[in-house]
């Protein structure tokens, strides 16, 4: 199966920042550019954190009004997370502001598990990392939609030469696809249970797809076959690979 990768969505001009980066032109970065966060980066390109909007915001809480009296003695919070928004609302440059260890992505990684990253970590953009780990791009979930935007006959065409030609390896009358905004139905008879739900399996794997609705019958449901049945079918290639 071809999956959509994300070095084909992502975005490779890329608005970062250095570690030295001044408070005020992180802010211009972002709003000059309209984006809600930038990569920060070393000297080599590598990806050291990322400063969100919301650094920003927690930096400008936090600081005190012209009028407003100085505030009494406060005992120091002790938390992790306490001492770090504290440390941020003190911050001057893109290094102070950042959250380290940021989530990224490799640009030869499916779309598919960008977007799961996404959202098992609940971020709305994820740096770009080439095979020595360098920023190349930044893509956003706005970038992972771009496949779905594909029309019904495209995706139509694309499940029955990816699925039932190359993937089943039958001809494309075999099985009727029909494809309705992005829902694909899957129609006919095969010779066995295990192509249908191969078929089934396969298509709901194909970059564009919403859903995939199974009218799929078939002749022999091979799913009842005996381990040792299938053992023997497999000993012959076993014995070609001790060769």
């Amino acid at each position: 199966m071809k999956q959509t990768k994300v070095g084909a969505v992502m975005t490779t001009d890329v608005v970062r920042a250095a570690y030295d980066t001044p408070f005020k032109e992180v802010a211009r970065l972002l709003a000059g550019r309209r984006i809600g966060g930038l990569p920060v980066v070393d000297e080599d390109e590598h990806v050291v954190g990322v400063v969100s909007e919301s650094d920003l915001m927690a930096h400008q809480v936090k600081a005190p009004l012209p009028h407003e009296p100085a505030r009494g003695f406060r005992f120091p919070a002790l938390t992790p997370a306490a001492r770090r928004r504290a440390a941020k609302a003190r911050a001057r440059t893109a290094g102070g502001l950042m959250t380290p260890s940021p989530v990224t992505v490799r640009a030869d990684e499916s779309v598919a598990e960008a977007a799961r990253t996404m959202v098992r970590r609940h971020v709305d953009r994820l740096p770009v990392l080439d095979e020595d780990d360098r920023l190349v791009g930044i893509v956003t979930r706005r970038d992972l939609l771009k496949v779905f935007l594909s029309t019904d006959e495209a995706l139509r065409e694309k499940v029955i030469r990816e699925v039932v030609e190359n993937g089943l390896w039958l001809s494309r009358q075999a099985v009727e696809v029909l494809v309705t905004e992005g829902v694909v139905t899957l129609r006919g008879r095969l010779e066995r249970r295990s192509e249908a739900e191969a078929a089934v399996s396969m298509t709901r794997k194909v970059d564009g797809v919403v859903a995939v609705v199974d009218q799929l019958g078939h002749r022999i449901d091979d799913s009842r076959w005996k381990p040792e049945r299938a053992a023997a079918h497999a000993g012959g290639e076993d014995w070609l690979r001790r060769l």
